[in-house]
């Protein structure tokens, strides 16, 4: 058999700046680059179109080109990844394997299960630190806790971050890959999904926007964010990279790397957040949970039209903007009282850059159920915020074209009644 090291891509896909990739090649010859379509995480999709794994497939099948020019390949495997380690166990003499960490609850039980199924064969398991700056543990309170509240740990995280922080993993000893031909590559149809309609965003970090970004990220019908959430998701770009660039550019930009930090940290000490309030008193509130009115919602039919306009972005694109985010997350958990984790699913499942952490983070914080959350008695009001953010219509008129129509539908509850309703609710349950 063959003596390998395997280097086990995750959310890491790229070959420039990769610590685990770096690592494997630094340390061991014969490193053979490996990357699993996890049938686990697969299966549990609906939408047999799903754009991300398009992306996901694309993204492998460029590396796989990469390594062949550099005399290697990649190895593609589906399945259940502990299914593929014992098969990969019998058809190579696997000498280490390396992988960057990855923080969410089914990565971290699915790690332990391969670390323990190698280290009863004696191989070493090396995990490395690659989709963060400060990893969860890095950044602590006094007492030696985790910071539940944002502003104090970004102060902390801002202190802490030096040059070394941001320095990217290179050169990179090639010729410690594998020498060998091609490696088969399986179709997209052949793992069960088909090409989807849905374009990605490109990778490239526009530093016009990011310069700009806290006068511009507000308003939806500008071309003002980044739309770099499904790279940093897959790591088709590096934190370290796009990091430096914030902080020459722009402190607003930088501050939402860190939000993201800190909710991947929130997840990693609190995996109960998934199904759970953070705030365990939350879990009392009586939701309403009409689904016709969640039809609506999903539908962008509600009658407020920046609700209606975010919906039908999503809906269309796999995208929403930030700013819109927040409002229609308010609007479903106060206005109509449905359950914020209904919400949550709807996202996971129609987001390009869905991202576990923030994308849960986000929806308790709208719900009043999360860290640094908006108290239950602020209620966005939807007319105010379209008022705010798109008094020229520009951004609704291109989601919603019957908006001056009668096809258009009156609003599906009334603001005033619906805020006091939503307060009501919420104090009484929190005063149980």
């Amino acid at each position: 058999m063959k003596k390998v090291s395997i280097f086990w891509f995750r959310r890491d896909l790229r070959l420039d700046d990769n610590n685990g990739l770096f690592q494997a090649l630094s340390q061991s010859n014969n490193v053979l680059p490996l990357f699993i379509f996890d049938k686990n995480i697969l299966d549990k999709l609906e939408n047999k179109d799903d754009a991300r794994v398009e992306f996901i497939h694309d993204q492998i099948t460029l590396l796989h080109q990469q390594l062949e020019k550099k005399g290697s390949s990649l190895l593609v495997k589906y399945g259940d990844p502990e299914a593929v380690y014992n098969e990969l166990l019998s058809e190579y003499a696997v000498q280490a394997v390396y992988t960057n960490r990855d923080y969410e609850p089914y990565a971290k039980s699915r790690d332990q299960k391969i670390k323990s199924l190698l280290e009863s064969k004696e191989i070493p398991f090396h995990t490395f630190k690659d989709q963060l700056i400060f990893e969860p543990g890095e950044i602590l309170n006094g007492s030696g806790e985790f910071y539940k509240v944002f502003t104090p740990y970004s102060k902390v995280w801002l202190s802490k971050l030096k040059p070394k922080h941001l320095e990217a993993y290179k050169p990179m000893h090639w010729k410690n890959l594998v020498q060998t031909s091609a490696l088969e590559l399986p179709t997209l149809n052949e793992i069960g999904f088909e090409k989807s309609d849905i374009s990605i965003p490109s990778k490239t970090a526009d530093e016009e926007i990011i310069s700009h970004y806290n006068k511009t990220r507000d308003f939806p019908a500008k071309n003002g964010t980044s739309r770099l959430g499904i790279h940093l998701r897959f790591g088709t770009i590096s934190i370290r990279q796009l990091a430096q660039k914030a902080k020459e550019l722009n402190a607003t930009y930088l501050n939402e790397l860190i939000w993201r930090e800190f909710y991947m940290m929130i997840l990693a000490y609190n995996p109960q957040v998934v199904d759970k309030a953070f705030k365990p008193a939350y879990d009392q509130i009586p939701w309403r949970n009409n689904e016709e009115e969640y039809a609506a919602w999903c539908e962008g039919n509600t009658g407020y039209p920046i609700v209606d306009a975010g919906m039908r972005e999503l809906n269309a694109t796999g995208y929403m903007h930030n700013r819109v985010r927040m409002v229609v997350a308010s609007f479903l958990t106060k206005h109509l009282l449905i359950d914020w984790r209904w919400g949550e699913a709807y996202f996971a499942e129609k987001l390009l850059d869905f991202e576990l952490a923030s994308n849960n983070g986000g929806w308790q914080w709208a719900a009043g159920t999360g860290t640094d959350a908006q108290p239950y008695f602020r209620v966005f009001n939807p007319s105010s915020q379209q008022e705010k953010f798109d008094k020229n219509w520009k951004y609704i008129k291109k989601w919603i074209p019957e908006i001056n129509s009668d096809k258009y539908p009156k609003p599906i509850v009334d603001h005033k009644f619906a805020r006091q309703r939503a307060i009501d609710t919420y104090k009484s349950a929190l005063n149980q």
